[in-house]
Parts: C-alpha cells; sequence; structure tokens
C-alpha cells in the first residue's frame, strides 16, 4: 500500500470521496469526546497493526475473534465520524494528523483481512460451490443412501452457513474501506482475486480463444468436440458462473452502484466475451465448408444462446460492460446466416446427385432414408428455424413459395394468410426430394416397378413426416394428400403388374363359363396357372417396406383375383377332375393357395443382394451393386 502524507489524505477526505451531508455538531461536543473516540480506536487499531504482527504468519483478524474483528469494524467507523467533525471544525489540529495515520493503519489492515477472507474462502464464495456438492457416490444399500443424503445435507448446510458469514464480513470491510475513501484499494483487491476464479472457470469448461485462421485447419471432429462443450459451458456459466459473481457484487458492494459495476465488469468482461465469440468463428468457418450434418450443432448453439438471451441482457445489463450483449447478438445472427446456408447446401446435394444406384425390388431409396432422417431431425428445431427464418434476408423460402404447386397447401391459405416461412421451407426441401426420386425411378425399364418404387419412397416419406415434427410443421393436410398419391401410384404399379391377371378373371365369372365343358374349363384353368405363375415369378423380387402400405396392396390384389377364381374353381374343378388324364390334376391352385401365394407377396424373398431392416419409423437398406451402363435421364416431377 502506498503511503500517504497528510495533505494528499486530507485532499482525499475532502474532494475525492463523495460522503453523505452530516449535519453540523453542537458547541457542545467536547474535544475530550473527540479525543476519546480516538484513543478508542487507536487501542485497538494499534493491537492489529499490521506493522507489529509477525512477519512469518498472518495472523487474520476476523478468524481469530469475530467478536473483536466487529469492534474494530465499528471503532474505524466511529474514528471516521470523528475525523469528519475535525475536517469540518479544525482542519489543521494535530489530532486529525493523528486519526489519518491511525486511519492509514486500519485501512491497511482490512485491505490484509479482505485479500485473506477471499483468498481462504475461494471455494466457498465459488457460485458452483453450493450447486456442486450433491452426492454422486454409488451406495450399496438403504442404510448407505440414508448416510450419504444425510452426510450430503449437513455438507451442503456447513458451505452455504460459511458462504453466508464469509460475504457478511466482506460486505463489512467494503462498507468501511469505501466510507473511509478506500474503495479503489478494496476494488482493487477483489478484482485480483475473483477474475481469476472467473478465468480459471472459463478453461475448465473447455472454452479458449481460437482464431479464424485456426478454425479453418482445425480437423471436423475437434470442432464439433469445441462445440459441444461451448454448449455445456454457456448452461453453466450462466446459471452459476457469472450469475453467481453478479450477485457477490452486488452484496459486497452494496453501498456503491459505481463499485459493482466496475467489479463485476473486470472480473467477467474478458471472460463472457471469450465465451460468446467462439460460435460467431465457427459459424464463419462453417459457412464457407457447409456440412449438413453440422447443422444440427449449429442450431444447438443457436438455441442455447436464445434460451439464455434474457439471462445475458440481465446480468450483463451494465453500460459498460453491453459489448457482451452485443456479441451474444452478433453471434446468433452469424449461426442464423450458417445455418440458412447449410439448409440450402442440403437441397444442393439433393439436386446434385448422380449415384447410380439401383435400389432391387422397387424398395426404399438411400437418400429418401437419409433425407427423411436429416428433415425429421431438423423439425425438432421448428422453433429456432422459424426465428432464423423469419429474420434472414434470403430469398429463398419466397423463391421456393413461388415454384410449389398452388395446390400443396390447403385451400383457406389465401394470399393475404400465406403459409409460415418455416412450412414453406420444409414442403420445398421435400418437393426437391421427391422430385429426385422422380428421376431416379426412370432407372427400372419396367414401368410397373417404377410406380412401385415411388410408392416405397413417398410412404416412407409420409411415415417419417406423420411420426415426427415434421407433421407439426406441414400439417394434416399435407400428409393426407400425400398419402392418397403413395395408394395412387400403388394403384397404377397392380393395374401395370397384376392388371393381365386380373383381367382373365372377368371371362371366367361370366354366364358363359358356367356352361363351358370341361375341356374349355381345364384350357381356363391353365391358362390362368400359366399367367399366375409368370406374374408371381415376375414380382418375386418385389419389396414393400411399410407394414400398412403392405398389407393394403395384399388385400388389394387379392379383392381382385379370389373371388371370381373361387367361383369359378367351385363351379368346374369336379368336371376338369374327371376330364384329366389319368394321374394328371388340371387345376394347380385352390383357392387357398392362391391366397397363400399373395400372403407372401412384396416380402422380397427373390432378392438376395439385398439386406433391408425396417420399423414403422426408421429403415436402413444396403442395395446391390448397381447395374453398369445404366443411363439416367434428367430430373423431373411429373409424378409428383
Amino acid at each position: 500500500m502506498r503511503s500517504k502524507s497528510g495533505f494528499s489524505f486530507f485532499s482525499k477526505m475532502t474532494s475525492s470521496r463523495k460522503r453523505p451531508s452530516l449535519s453540523i455538531p453542537s458547541k457542545s461536543y467536547e474535544s475530550s469526546d473527540i479525543n476519546k473516540t480516538i484513543d478508542n480506536a487507536a487501542e485497538i487499531i494499534e493491537k492489529w497493526n499490521t506493522e507489529y504482527v509477525s512477519t512469518n504468519k498472518f495472523y487474520s483478524l476476523f478468524c481469530e475473534s469475530k467478536r473483536e474483528a466487529k469492534k474494530f469494524v465499528k471503532r474505524v467507523k466511529e474514528l471516521q465520524n470523528a475525523m469528519d467533525m475535525l475536517i469540518r471544525e479544525d482542519p489543521n489540529s494535530e489530532n486529525l494528523l493523528r486519526a489519518q495515520n491511525l486511519m492509514q493503519i486500519a485501512m491497511k489492515r482490512l485491505q490484509k483481512e479482505f485479500l485473506q477472507i477471499l483468498s481462504m474462502n475461494r471455494a466457498h464464495l465459488d457460485p458452483e460451490s453450493v450447486s456442486s456438492r450433491s452426492p454422486t457416490s454409488v451406495v450399496s444399500n438403504d442404510d448407505d443412501i440414508w448416510h450419504e443424503s444425510r452426510s450430503a445435507s449437513d455438507s451442503i448446510i456447513e458451505v452455504e452457513e460459511v458462504s453466508k458469514n464469509s460475504r457478511t464480513e466482506l460486505k463489512s470491510i467494503a462498507d468501511c474501506m469505501i466510507a473511509a475513501g478506500y474503495a479503489k484499494e478494496c476494488a482493487s483487491t477483489y478484482k485480483s482475486i475473483r477474475k481469476s476464479i472467473v478465468d480459471e472457470s472459463i478453461y475448465r469448461l473447455g472454452v479458449e480463444k481460437i482464431s479464424s485462421s485456426k478454425a479453418k485447419k482445425m480437423p471436423c471432429e475437434v470442432v464439433e468436440l469445441k462445440m459441444n462443450r461451448w454448449i455445456e459451458a454457456v448452461k453453466v456459466s450462466m446459471k452459476t458462473l457469472f450469475n453467481g459473481e453478479k450477485s457477490l457484487c452486488d452484496d459486497i458492494f452494496e453501498s456503491s452502484v459505481s463499485l459493482r459495476e466496475s467489479c463485476f465488469r473486470d472480473i467477467s468482461k474478458e471472460g463472457a466475451l471469450l465465451l460468446f465469440v467462439l460460435p460467431e468463428t465457427i459459424a464463419l468457418r462453417d459457412k464457407k465448408n457447409p456440412n449438413p450434418e453440422k447443422i444440427f450443432l449449429l442450431l444447438d448453439m443457436y438455441c442455447t444462446i436464445t434460451e439464455n438471451l434474457l439471462a445475458i441482457e440481465s446480468i450483463f445489463s451494465f453500460p459498460s460492460i453491453s459489448i457482451v450483449r452485443t456479441q451474444a447478438h452478433s453471434s446468433l445472427s452469424r449461426l442464423s446466416e450458417s445455418i440458412i446456408s447449410h439448409l440450402v447446401d442440403f437441397e444442393s446435394e439433393i439436386r446434385k446427385d448422380s449415384s447410380k444406384t439401383v435400389v432391387r425390388g422397387g424398395g426404399v431409396h438411400p437418400m429418401t432414408i437419409s433425407a427423411m432422417n436429416f428433415i425429421s431431425r431438423l423439425a425438432g428445431y421448428s422453433t429456432a428455424l422459424t426465428d432464423i427464418l423469419k429474420g434472414s434476408s434470403s430469398s429463398s423460402s419466397s423463391s421456393a413459395k413461388s415454384l410449389l404447386p398452388k395446390s400443396y397447401f390447403n385451400v383457406s391459405e389465401s394470399e393475404e394468410s400465406p403459409a409460415s416461412e418455416l412450412k414453406v421451407r420444409f414442403a420445398w426441401m421435400i418437393l426437391v426430394l421427391l422430385c429426385k426420386i422422380d428421376g431416379k425411378a426412370e432407372m427400372y425399364k419396367d414401368f410397373s416397378m417404377q410406380y412401385l418404387f415411388l410408392a416405397n419412397n413417398l410412404q416412407h416419406v409420409v411415415s417419417r413426416a406423420r411420426s415426427t415434427n415434421v407433421k407439426d410443421v406441414l400439417g394434416d393436410n399435407w400428409i393426407a394428400k400425400h398419402s392418397e398419391k403413395v395408394r395412387q401410384f400403388a394403384r397404377s404399379y397392380e393395374r401395370l403388374a397384376w392388371g393381365p391377371l386380373a383381367s382373365m378373371c372377368p371371362a371366367i365369372s361370366t354366364s358363359e363359363a358356367v356352361e363351358m365343358s370341361p375341356e374349355e374349363a381345364m384350357m381356363q384353368f391353365k391358362k390362368f396357372n400359366e399367367t399366375f405363375e409368370n406374374t408371381c415369378e415376375a414380382q418375386s423380387e418385389c419389396i414393400v417396406l411399410d407394414p400398412k402400405l403392405l398389407d393394403e396392396m395384399r388385400i388389394s390384389i387379392g379383392r381382385k383375383l379370389l373371388p371370381v377364381y373361387r367361383d369359378f374353381y367351385n363351379a368346374h374343378r369336379n368336371a376338369v377332375m374327371l376330364a384329366g388324364t389319368e394321374g394328371e390334376w388340371n387345376v394347380r391352385y385352390t383357392p387357398e393357395d392362391i391366397g397363400n401365394h399373395l400372403s407372401e407377396l412384396f416380402s422380397g424373398k427373390g432378392i438376395s443382394e439385398n439386406r433391408y431392416e425396417c420399423t414403422p419409423d426408421f429403415c436402413t437398406v444396403t442395395t446391390a451393386t448397381p447395374t453398369p451402363g445404366r443411363k439416367t435421364r434428367s430430373l423431373s416431377c411429373r409424378r409428383f
């Protein structure tokens, strides 16, 4: 501590330190009373004079005797009042000079006590100390659980008590030093200890300064790790670290608004800026190197800031620390821009996909699966995406809406009440996917297989949309329309693949069929048998993954075949059996046989190269090697 001459101290007392106006003392106030006050203060101040305490060990007044510590502070305050009177009545008196020397000794002692309490109770004053002391050890039985809980509870109570007492003592010292004009010394001591705690906590949370050039060179795995650590760091720092430091500053420096602001600013500004500048650095990096999968971590970072935005505005409310609030908003803006870029890149990847993969059996294409996994997961961030798209200056959503068919949404949505930006964006992304799938359907030579492929893929899109948050975004009307489109594709497949066989059924069910000769009936059975076998063989590789669609298609085909075949079978089987040659059975399939064959349709039993795994919510497919030399046509959406 610097030494203070009488003149400098007097100047400090009269000009630099502002104190509330006091009533003018009465004439009856004897100089002996002032002398007594100074003597009383001198007795305890000189007793604890730092200069006369052993240099080998610091004996803390507040640790040795709480009662005497309170007395020390009380005498210093009385000494201060006496000095105020002397300054007004007799500024040149020897008593004032003596009081000044005593005050210097007292302030030096209090400053050391202030530092000692801050240092010794560092853990107890740490904002994370109480909240982190919850029972975490594994216990084996009820008694252990009871004792562990009791011990943890006692520990928390003890820590809270120490924290409360330490805060009270620090506030008492701070009030005394501020009143005596030593606010600067008090604040400097406080900042030196508490800033190191904040900086260390930020470091331990895994947040470090990263330049833009360094971020560009970092591997994706390292960046993702830092993003995850940052998300947890913000949750901890806003809930405990910065909030706790603000509370501590407010408690200790309650008597001075300016000190509360300057202390909290100098303690937390650097750490807070380090924390909130990281998203901006990463967002700029990823905007130039977009990766659709990275969008979810960016959204997590965006949500983390928005969820803590009110706390940020409240904790860093002082004008001198507004730069922290500005940085948080700047990071939000950069994250928004990066997220929009990733959405555009996702659409671009679908359009540019040039894979020649042909899914055997007309099953679900890997691109459909991965794209819907992405879109379904994306729908979980609907609130954040709504804000991002609303605040985006990009015209991509408007362009998407202008390109969407007019009947794409509910007819009640008029020009005055357009679909939300989020709804348009999701509808557009799925339409881009469906258009690409429509183009990939052209890779099948058989037209019926094209429609089965379209039905399978659109059904997967609808199922994923129905079972996830995509339904909330797009609405029931969108689901219903596309479900009907699935049925249309399925009917087109049935017409092309099973139509020739189904066309025979009316012939064998006509009135003329009842009057057929046994030979004619036998030829009809033979013709039906051959056509049925050829159709089953041709469709043996077909697969339908969705259980509901599978049942609907089997039932639909069965309804077209079984009733008329059963009638014809019952009418002619006996005659055909008698007309057959010895040892030959001309009616190869009973109605039950037909039903059994139909019940095995679309199971993919004719497929050996592909492996399918499917649940109502998720499908994966390992496809066979694509047919070499197969060409694709240009993309179109004529069937959607």
